[in-house]
């Protein structure tokens, strides 16, 4: 089937496009230029059949051949602020609860209807007087690297919107935000609009065959050899379940919120020019992987070979002898060294790429059960202790730090789902 819709635009560019625009006008093109209307999309049923944990998704994700999670392709975050004075009232947590149960009504849950978290920062918990249980740790987002300058994002709350489908996470949104009186043909019983003021909208996709049709972007070379079948614009692979958390690990464990997890939030630009431009295939496996890896032809292509892990215990445990070696650190085993006393990571990620502004970036959003998990991640990933090798500096030859430039950062907490509506920092 041609995969353009008779007016000039491939169809995975045009519904990319529409999510990054947003607003009704391109939910309503949407709507009118995809096959069927766009409306084949599953109904939901009763909220409280949901699991407890907003970021419980992966039983209700596809997975591929391997058994690894596959992200929902197309994604939505919508950062708010919350428009009343003082602190919550019973009847706004009401109406934000209500609100939130109409779009689980409204779409299965799940990455073929709609999935969708609401996060809170530290900036939404300081207008009380109590202060955070000491089981949660949600600092301030702060520079997490010598060579970073960020923005920081402290807007209240953020919601992210996922789904495989363009048309639902726009309309979601719309519905959401008061633009729109009913999703997925079921009227609204309630919506944000009088609640939350917008603050900002972030978009990006994830999936086989759109960072290679969406690659006309600042950042991305002309001709740059994406691979069709890549997920992401690096050209590899990820979210291999050995390289992830699992759920329960980031899950906190005690006081009042139980069950709930922290999110952080990185807006990073990339810029590929030499990612593509200079470096071949094995260089590229030697800086994402490692050398190693390069070496022995562990990697093909995207990387599906390596089924539900990316062998990082192949690559040398201590980077001096890599850096010794080959001059050059790879990304995967230097994070690989924040793992936990049990080997296992400590950040579930759900990442997806971007074209937001015009330029190729990456929404970088994780789930771990401290935000402490993710700086100490991030750290292993600056690989400070590489560059006493001449050969190595802060930002080259050391994994991915040369492509990637982080613009905003922020730290965000999922509440269980009985208190996701303007949490108190104490909840009974």
């Amino acid at each position: 089937m041609d995969p353009r819709d008779g007016r000039g635009l491939d169809r995975r560019e045009f519904v990319k496009s529409a999510v990054a625009i947003g607003g009704a006008s391109a939910l309503s093109a949407c709507l009118d230029r995809l096959p069927g209307g766009g409306r084949e999309i599953p109904a939901g049923g009763d909220p409280s059949a949901l699991p407890a944990r907003q970021h419980g998704w992966n039983e209700f994700l596809s997975t591929d051949d391997h058994g690894n999670d596959v992200m929902a392709r197309h994604h939505v975050l919508a950062y708010l602020d919350y428009a009343g004075d003082g602190t919550p009232t019973d009847g706004e947590r009401e109406t934000v609860e209500t609100a939130l149960q109409s779009l689980e009504r409204a779409y299965e849950y799940s990455n073929d209807g709609l999935l969708f978290t609401v996060g809170y920062s530290p900036s939404y918990f300081d207008r009380f007087d109590e202060e955070l249980p000491e089981s949660v740790d949600l600092p301030a987002p702060e520079p997490l690297s010598s060579f970073e300058d960020p923005e920081f994002d402290e807007q209240d709350v953020v919601v992210h919107l996922a789904s495989d489908h363009a048309e639902v996470v726009l309309e979601a949104e719309e519905a959401l935000l008061g633009n729109r009186d009913a999703a997925n043909d079921r009227e609204m019983d309630a919506d944000l609009g009088g609640v939350f003021e917008k603050a900002d909208r972030r978009t990006g996709f994830v999936g086989k065959g759109l960072p290679a049709e969406n690659s006309d972007v600042d950042g991305i070379p002309d001709d740059a050899d994406i691979d069709e079948d890549a997920p992401l614009y690096m050209g590899f692979k990820s979210g291999f379940t050995k390289n992830q958390a699992t759920e329960d690990a980031v899950t906190i464990q005690s006081g009042p919120f139980e069950g709930a997890t922290t999110q952080h939030v990185s807006k990073i630009r990339l810029r590929l020019d030499d990612w593509y431009g200079e470096q071949d295939q094995d260089d590229r496996v030697a800086e994402m992987f490692c050398p190693a890896h390069a070496e022995n032809d562990v990697v093909e292509g995207t990387g599906e070979n390596l089924g539900d892990g990316s062998a990082v215990s192949e690559c040398p445990a201590h980077l001096d002898e890599t850096a010794q070696e080959y001059g050059r650190v790879g990304h995967n085993q230097k994070t690989a060294m924040a793992r936990d006393e049990n080997d296992n990571p400590r950040i579930l990620r759900r990442d997806f790429d971007s074209t937001d502004g015009g330029e190729a970036g990456l929404h970088f959003l994780a789930v771990q059960r401290t935000i402490t998990d993710f700086v100490e991640t991030r750290e292993a990933m600056n690989g400070t202790d590489a560059t006493e090798n001449p050969a190595i500096r802060q930002r080259v030859n050391n994994g991915i730090l040369e492509y990637t430039f982080v613009r905003r950062r922020g730290n965000f907490l999922l509440p269980p789902r009985e208190h996701r509506a303007l949490p108190t920092p104490r909840p009974a």
